[in-house]
């Protein structure tokens, strides 16, 4: 996958996360084919960027309780 240029994105923040400041991360849409997902508590830290088909079935992998140990 070629990079993708995320200096104009807007990030935001998963709805799981609280105002705790705990374990949060934020996603940046508007890529057709790609997710990018980076640590709020590290905004200018490594972000990872998943194909669109594979996040949406981790999200809803999620939703469903798939993941739940």
């Amino acid at each position: 996958m070629r990079s993708l240029d995320l200096t104009a994105v807007t990030w935001r923040k998963s709805s799981y996360s609280n105002q705790d400041g705990g374990q949060c991360l934020e996603v940046a849409d508007g890529f057709a084919a790609a997710v990018p997902v980076r640590d709020s508590k590290n905004p200018d830290g490594p972000v990872v960027t998943f194909a669109a088909h594979g996040w949406a079935a981790f999200v809803s992998a999620l939703r469903d309780g798939e993941l739940r140990a």
